[in-house]
C-alpha cells in the first residue's frame, strides 16, 4: 500500500476514534433531585470509505509517482433507550417510533399494565394482612 494512502486512512480512522467511544453508546448519567438516575443509550452507525492511486510521473527523474486519493467517513448516533434507576430498580424506556396500529399500541401498553396490576394486587394483599 502506498504510504500516502496508508497515512490518509490512518488519520481518518483516528478522527473516527475521537468522535466515538463508550460514552457515546452509554451517555453520561443524569441525576435528578429526587434520586432518579437516567442513562441515555444510543446506537452508532459508521460508514467508511477510501481509496487512491499512484499516477505515472511526467518527469522521468522523479523517484516517487504522484498520488491522488481520498477518504471519508460518516457517523450516525441514534437514541435507542433510557435506563431509569430509582430506589434500586432499573427500568428501560425505549425510544421508538410511535405505534401505527391498535395492536402495536396494545403490545406497548402490556408492561405498564402488568406493573399496575401487580402493584394493585400487592397493595390489596398488604391491606388484608393488616
Amino acid at each position: 500500500m502506498n504510504l500516502n494512502l496508508s497515512n490518509m486512512l490512518s488519520s481518518t480512522i483516528d478522527e473516527i476514534k475521537k468522535m466515538v467511544d463508550a460514552n457515546t453508546v452509554v451517555g453520561e448519567a443524569i441525576k435528578t433531585d429526587d434520586g432518579v438516575t437516567i442513562l441515555p443509550i444510543s446506537k452508532i452507525s459508521i460508514g467508511f470509505g477510501g481509496g487512491g492511486s499512484d499516477f505515472v510521473s511526467k518527469h522521468p527523474n522523479t523517484k516517487e509517482n504522484p498520488f491522488g486519493g481520498g477518504a471519508g467517513a460518516g457517523v450516525k448516533v441514534t437514541p435507542v433507550a433510557f435506563l431509569v434507576i430509582k430506589d434500586g430498580s432499573v427500568r428501560m424506556l425505549p425510544v421508538a417510533a410511535p405505534a401505527n396500529t391498535t395492536a402495536d399500541r396494545l403490545v406497548e401498553m402490556i408492561p405498564d399494565t402488568l406493573d399496575k396490576i401487580t402493584g394493585f394486587i400487592d397493595s390489596r394483599m398488604e391491606k388484608k394482612a393488616e
